[in-house]
This record gives structure tokens, C-alpha cells and sequence, in this order.
């Protein structure tokens, strides 16, 4: 059996997670390139990309993989104003290209579970759809890209709004809630990451996933697939 060439692009606590994961299951991290001039190995030497940076270096770092013509996997959120343009980009490079906006396999699991619960409650007009998150002081961007993609598929299923609320305080991995709401119950389901060695594992599972493959693909899909 092949083991799978790794390139880090972004060595921040993510990239280090997901070195410590890789390692652990016997593949080989061939390169490391980070913005704060953390670097080692050859691009050209990887199989496959995993990508975990800042918004504003997202897209640089896709046009870096493609121009290697490598398969990336993206989990840095933030910059989907930008989908259409990496869209575009992953088709004129054709390369493989997954991204989403968590990669644990429980998160999105989740997806799959709330919209099938908002297309039960949206029957009964007594229940609101809300989303809660919660994540540590640094996190930059709110509402979460995790927030903001159940809030797509719960509001695909209302046709109205569901409002989300964010916190950032001390140091939460992150937290996910959903629920409907009345004037007798509320139903919610919630997510709760222990560790960042969640999305490790995940990127990893997109990795292997999307090696020798091509097309532009989001995660949530292929959990969909995959279970």
C-alpha cells in the first residue's frame, strides 16, 4: 500500500494537530510551508494538500497548490465571498479540491441530522429555527462557518430566517446548537468539540478521500457519501 506524501500549507495549533494525526497513522508530512516562515521539504514531493490558515491567505495558498497541480483540502473559513473564483480556479487547474467549513465528522453528521429535523418542524408553525455557537477569544470570524452552513440548510427547508448568535470567550473549542423552539418545548441538538483533534481527523479522512481524484467538492458531501 501507498503511504500518502502530506504538504502543510499553514503550521499554526491546526497544522501541528493534523502532523501529529497523519504521523500517527503512519503517512509521511513531506512539507511545510507557513506564513511565519515555518518551512520544510518540496510542494512537488506531497500527493495531497491540507490547507489551514487565515482567511486572507486562502486563496494564495489554493493557487499555490494548483499551480503544483496538487489536490488540496481547504478548512480555513472565512472566504467564501471568494467560492465562485476557487471554483472557477480548481476547473481551469483540474485538480481536486475539497473544503468545508468543519471538518469533524460529528459536525457534519449534524448538517445531515438539522436539516432533516427543520423539514419536520417547518410543518408546524408554533416552532422557530435558532443556531447558538460558541468558540475561543481568537477565532476571527462570526458567526462560524459552521453556524453559517446550518443556517443555509435550516433556512433552505423554512424559506425565513434563522437567527444566529455567537460568542467569543476564553477557550472554546467550539460549540453548535440548534433548536426549535415554542411557547411549550424547545428541541435542540447540539455539537460539542472536545479538541481540535476532531478536524484533524477529518482533513485527513478529505485527504485520503481526495487523492487521484478530481473536482470541486465540499466535506459535507462526501461524509454523505462515505456514510
Amino acid at each position: 500500500m501507498n503511504i500518502m506524501k502530506i504538504a502543510l500549507i499553514g503550521y499554526g495549533k491546526m497544522g501541528r494537530m493534523i502532523e501529529q494525526a497523519a504521523t500517527g497513522r503512519g503517512f509521511d508530512v513531506v512539507c511545510v510551508i507557513d506564513i511565519n516562515g515555518v518551512e520544510r521539504g518540496n510542494l512537488q514531493d506531497a500527493d495531497v494538500c491540507i490547507e489551514f490558515s487565515q482567511p486572507n491567505a486562502v486563496l494564495e495558498n489554493i493557487r499555490l497548490a494548483a499551480d503544483a497541480n496538487k489536490p488540496v483540502v481547504v478548512g480555513t473559513t472565512g472566504w467564501y465571498e471568494h467560492l465562485e473564483e476557487v471554483r472557477k480556479l480548481v476547473e481551469a487547474s483540474d485538480i481536486g479540491f475539497v473544503y468545508g467549513s468543519n471538518f469533524s465528522i460529528g459536525v457534519n453528521l449534524m448538517f445531515r441530522i438539522s436539516k432533516y429535523a427543520a423539514s419536520l418542524f417547518k410543518n408546524f408553525s408554533s416552532y422557530d429555527p435558532f443556531i447558538e455557537e460558541t468558540h475561543h477569544q481568537f477565532k476571527k470570524d462570526a458567526p462560524s462557518g459552521t453556524a453559517i452552513s446550518l443556517k443555509q440548510r435550516l433556512e433552505s427547508e423554512y424559506n425565513r430566517e434563522a437567527p444566529t448568535s455567537s460568542t467569543r470567550a476564553g477557550y472554546f473549542p467550539g460549540t453548535h446548537t440548534v433548536g426549535f423552539d415554542s411557547e411549550v418545548d424547545t428541541l435542540t441538538i447540539t455539537h460539542t468539540a472536545r479538541s481540535r483533534a476532531g478536524f484533524a481527523e477529518g482533513a485527513i479522512v478529505a485527504a485520503q478521500w481526495i487523492t487521484n481524484r478530481k473536482g470541486f467538492y465540499e466535506f459535507a458531501d462526501i461524509c454523505e457519501q462515505i456514510s
